[in-house]
């Protein structure tokens, strides 16, 4: 009787994460690590719970991990601050504080001398295309990449889409460094040198508004920054950004990697449930699944942002393309002659 009442007062696991602001991976990891452990572990289910007393100790962990605080000096913190110490936690605060203020002051060095290593080359580009795609053709691809578009104010550079021509392909792309989306669809009209430029949100939502879903054709006009996109008689056109885009090639040769498919409804419905900043995905041979609560499927285990995860789920068959725990997950579509549609996501540490 005494436990269920000890029970009633504590909180499971992912009471605590919602809480404490630390995720249901992190507080795994923490009580592995011997830094925050569970008043009790239920010996049947394995069940996690916390006494109402380490919240406050999760919400300090938590903020001291977001200030880049060593493990081991965290540690300290927690056994100083529970303790009768009154000097201790004091100076391990300090001393983390002077050694991130010397890494920053090393860091501006480091990056002056970067942006002089960094410097633009002087290279000649051509910057006129004329060509014709199928209207259903653009606009599935412009759907395809426009969740990835970065929204960053000190990025202004990644706040559109590439479109970079090259013969007869026409790729589009987009990125906010944390996730890209790349999609390649056939063309008429150009069989010049590569062409690129970055067209601005706006007008690639407006170039999006006049697009049909058939095989209607839509002229596209690259003069230098000036863009243009015209079709069944109305045009939508503007200035690209004149920035160069990252080199979106470099960034997605990646090695070959493992394949699984996706059952992407019911990864769509763990996905919307989950109330986490971060979820942990489990990787077999052949299925990819959502973590949820105390569940602990035996697998391959990748962090990813839930909200990233679910725009990129954005067709019925796709398949997770995994490299390794580092490497950005490719989510695939299956790819034809005049198509070809992928997405590339940052994986999450799953450590802290």
């Amino acid at each position: 009787m005494r436990d269920m009442r000890e029970v009633r007062v504590m909180r499971s696991i992912g009471e605590m994460a919602r809480d404490s602001g630390l995720g249901v991976s992190a507080l795994r990891f923490y009580d592995r690590a011997g830094v925050l452990m569970p008043a009790r572990v239920d010996p049947t289910t394995g069940y996690r719970w916390y006494g109402p007393e380490q919240l406050d100790e999760a919400r300090v962990l938590a903020r001291l991990r977001r200030a880049g605080m060593p493990l081991a000096d965290i540690r300290l913190v927690l056994a100083g601050w529970s303790g009768a110490d009154t000097g201790l936690v004091p100076s391990l605060l300090d001393g983390h504080l002077r050694r991130l203020e010397r890494g920053l002051t090393e860091a501006r060095t480091e990056f002056s001398t970067i942006r002089a290593l960094l410097a633009p080359k002087g290279t000649s580009v051509t910057t006129t295309a004329r060509l014709t795609v199928p209207a259903a053709a653009l606009a599935a691809a412009l759907d395809a990449v426009r969740f990835a578009v970065g929204s960053d104010p000190e990025l202004p550079l990644l706040g559109g889409v590439l479109f970079d021509i090259e013969g007869r392909d026409l790729h589009v792309v987009a990125t906010d460094r944390y996730r890209m989306a790349v999609a390649r669809t056939a063309t008429t009209g150009h069989d010049g040198e590569r062409v690129q430029v970055t067209v601005p949100t706006p007008l690639v939502d407006a170039m999006r508004a006049l697009l049909t879903d058939d095989d209607t054709p839509a002229r596209l006009t690259v003069a230098g920054d000036r863009v243009e996109l015209e079709t069944q008689g109305r045009e939508a056109a503007g200035q690209g950004l004149g920035e160069d885009f990252p080199d979106y090639r470099r960034l997605t040769r990646l090695p070959e990697g493992r394949r699984i498919p996706l059952d992407v409804p019911a990864l769509r419905r763990a996905l919307a449930d989950h109330a986490e900043d971060v979820c942990t995905l489990v990787l077999t041979a052949d299925a990819v699944t959502v973590v949820g609560g105390d569940d602990e499927p035996t697998g391959e285990r990748v962090g990813v942002n839930p909200g990233y995860l679910l725009e990129a789920l954005a067709a019925d068959e796709l398949v997770l393309e995994y490299v390794g725990p580092k490497a950005p997950l490719v989510v695939l579509r299956p790819t034809t002659e005049d198509t070809d549609t992928f997405s590339l996501l940052m994986p999450v540490s799953l450590d802290a």
